[in-house]
């Protein structure tokens, strides 16, 4: 159930003021975010900063509202320090993108002041309440601090910042903060000056980075952080900022160019992953990888970091995390392709996956693939593989079929490939985790030789499970199935008959790991209840304690449950 938001005293900042400004703010990114997605030009225009943001937040608003959820009926509410650390590693773990990673940086320095860091509050809220040991402050002075640190962490964050970015509209937001609260402003008074402030420093952003002005827009994190700002002015006043921070390209700016003729050469790839680290490990790990790449954020503290960073060479930035301690939730976006393709030049090297699920094929095009989306079990001809080889216009394609009865297809549209001047190598995946575990390694860069060699060691070395369901009584090599069973297949052959699910789901993945494995990958069908996926990560994590686990939605299409071990 979404949070209601509650009225508040305008010099109070309590658990629910937090609660409130979050649901508040989430709401405002939903409603600002294919404006902000439209103004999204720096420092990579992909047209996602506005989806970045708003996914961010939500990560963030539901780590909250399992806070509160965990205080039960009779007890005393939940602390100041409870509610804002919850939030701040909310938005931490489920930041997305460069402005996403900005965000969490900045919930986490509002978190250290009000949430008891040295320097921040101790009590169950502020106003005029114990704060910082034995100095007293107001909420409005404790709301400015804790606005000032979240600038100052922010800019500690980004490896090279830049102004007329959402730093730049941060730092003006905690300025105009701080002079409110030294006003003995209430902290209403403080957050209206900061909202405004950030409007006002907004709206000067397409002056200091060129392609901003270029373009004809405002920086577009720093639009979103402009709705966060609003959502915290409306949860400790109770009034309703007067305009949402985006309307389309709200700033005119005189043209200089065809903001389509921008440069937009660049490194190819945007990697992202948590990583449990040492603060020494995570500095040297920062020099690693600003060498490698740019747009270098590292966000966290206290064991846990999120890295983002714009590479050419996505494996040699995880392989930096990997010295420096434990990568997961790895996520690698590719951006060359589609550059090389707007700008109507052919690509080296493309991958073309075919895959049963909606989320699937949208994992696949993050990856930088052409996804060939099918229902579970149909089988595409050779004249659709063919379409896709082409529509990847590239000098060379990877084809991963994704099943062992697309073999004679998939090799049919290879041959005419050939034909036509592309050189093509078929890597024989027969599920759609294969496809997966191959577009891991997958290096656009290397030698074709090299890289086929490579995905088709990591398909091989995947085992590879599914679930369905019976339609009729059959035999099968696990016995006889009735209409309605659950069917657990491993690597093709029917090893387990269930009565549910998640029973029959624990009891493949007993005999997939029971000879051994690293990582396990749960891609679930569209009915499958996230329930299902919580249970069978917490199997894993009980039973096998060296093994992570990756999940992820198939989407429509998609098959109940697809497992893969590798």
């Amino acid at each position: 159930m979404p949070h209601e938001p509650q009225p508040q005293s305008p010099d109070e900042l309590d658990a629910e003021a937090v609660r409130t400004w979050s649901s508040l703010a989430l709401a405002a990114l939903g409603r600002a975010r294919e404006d902000i997605d439209a103004i999204n030009v720096y420092p990579v225009a992909d047209a996602d900063t506005g989806t970045n943001l708003y996914l961010t937040a939500e990560s963030a608003d539901r780590a909250l509202d399992d806070a509160f959820a965990e205080v039960t009926e009779g007890t005393a509410p939940a602390s100041l320090a409870h509610a804002v650390r919850a939030w701040a590693h909310g938005a931490l773990v489920g930041a997305r993108g460069n402005s996403g990673t900005i965000l969490a940086q900045l919930l986490r320095g509002v978190a250290d002041v009000l949430g008891g860091e040295p320097g921040g509050a101790t009590g169950t809220g502020a106003g005029g309440t114990k704060a910082g040991g034995t100095e007293e402050r107001g909420a409005g002075v404790l709301l400015a601090q804790a606005l000032t640190r979240a600038a100052e962490e922010a800019y500690a964050a980004v490896s090279h910042p830049v102004e007329g970015t959402m730093l730049t509209v941060a730092g003006a937001a905690a300025r105009a903060g701080e002079a409110a609260g030294a006003a003995a402003g209430t902290a209403a008074d403080v957050a209206r000056a900061a909202y405004d402030g950030a409007r006002a420093a907004l709206a000067e952003t397409p002056g200091q980075l060129a392609a901003l002005g270029r373009a004809g827009v405002v920086d577009a994190g720093g639009c979103g952080l402009v709705a966060v700002l609003g959502a915290l002015w409306q949860a400790l006043s109770g009034q309703e900022p007067a305009a949402e921070p985006v309307r389309g390209r709200a700033v005119p700016v005189p043209q200089t160019s065809d903001p389509c003729e921008q440069e937009e050469d660049g490194p190819a790839y945007e990697v992202i992953y948590l990583l449990e680290a040492s603060e020494a490990a995570v500095g040297e790990l920062r020099e690693r990888l600003d060498g490698l790449g740019d747009s270098l954020v590292v966000v966290g503290g206290d064991g846990l970091w999120n890295v983002h960073v714009h590479v050419d060479d996505p494996g040699a930035a995880v392989e930096a995390g990997v010295v420096a301690g434990r990568p997961y939730r790895i996520r690698i976006t590719h951006f060359g392709d589609e550059r090389r393709r707007a700008r109507g030049e052919r690509a080296q090297r493309a991958v073309v996956a075919v895959v049963p699920g909606e989320g699937l094929a949208g994992l696949c095009g993050e990856a930088g693939a052409t996804a060939v989306l099918v229902r579970s079990g149909e089988v595409p001809a050779a004249p659709e593989l063919l379409d896709a080889i082409r529509r990847a216009h590239a000098r060379e394609v990877v084809l991963l079929p994704g099943g062992a009865e697309l073999r004679a297809a998939a090799a049919a549209a290879a041959e005419q490939a050939r034909a036509e001047g592309v050189r093509v190598a078929v890597i024989p995946t027969r599920s759609a985790v294969q496809g997966l575990a191959a577009l891991a390694v997958h290096d656009p860069d290397g030698s074709f030789d090299e890289d086929v060699v490579a995905m088709t060691a990591a398909a091989g070395a995947t085992r590879y499970g599914e679930l369905a369901v019976a339609e009729r009584q059959s035999f099968t090599s696990a016995g006889i199935c009735q209409a309605g069973d659950v069917l657990g297949l491993i690597d093709g052959d029917v090893a387990v008959i269930g009565s549910g699910l998640a029973e029959t789901a624990e009891a493949v993945l007993e005999r997939m790991l029971g000879s051994g494995g690293e990582l396990v990958t749960l891609v679930l069908g569209p009915e499958v209840p996230d329930a299902v996926a919580e249970r069978l990560e917490a199997y894993v994590q009980h039973g096998h304690l060296a093994v992570d686990t990756v999940t992820y939605r198939g989407g429509r299409y998609s098959a109940p449950l697809l497992i893969g071990v590798e």
